[in-house]
């Protein structure tokens, strides 16, 4: 279907909620270390529930190691605020990858360097600086479904 690439992510919650996401929609999930927690902390399996088995789960040790995999493409999107196009802007394709950064700093602007034009954002006032984690991935992985809908199996 579509993956989901955490960049260093710090709060275990946040990642077993992207995970249960993940398992709903048939996705990929990433997670690049270092990681904020341990994969195995309580908190992550609490917030997946019993889902993190059915979890189609890729850990690596580094972003170096991720991209030397996976080198960037027109098909890698970088979910930040650090953008003026929507994400509703954005043209995804099945098996996309969608780039979120830590809860505390986002991506590395240099990962963002390599495909500037795939920079996306989810609108929002000025009185916040960001969305949670969990509701970003959720937000913009369900456009990029809505734009393939019958073309993908959940």
């Amino acid at each position: 279907m579509f993956n989901i690439v955490l960049v260093t992510p710090q709060i275990p919650g946040n990642t077993g909620t992207i995970g249960r996401i993940c398992v709903a929609t048939n996705s990929t999930l990433h997670l690049i270390k270092p990681l904020g927690f341990n994969i195995d902390d309580k908190s992550v399996k609490r917030a997946g529930l019993d889902y993190w088995s059915d979890l189609k789960l890729k850990v690596y040790d580094s972003l170096d190691k991720f991209l030397e995999l996976n080198p960037i493409d027109d098909r890698h999107f970088f979910a930040t605020t650090k953008s003026n196009k929507n994400y509703f802007e954005a043209k995804f394709k099945k098996d996309d990858f969608l780039y979120f950064g830590r809860e505390d700093g986002g991506l590395p602007e240099d990962l963002m360097q390599k495909k500037l034009e795939n920079r996306i954002t989810i609108p929002m006032s000025k009185k916040t600086r960001s969305i949670n984690l969990g509701i970003s991935v959720g937000i913009i992985l369900y456009e990029a479904i809505k734009q393939n809908f019958g073309e993908i199996d959940l």
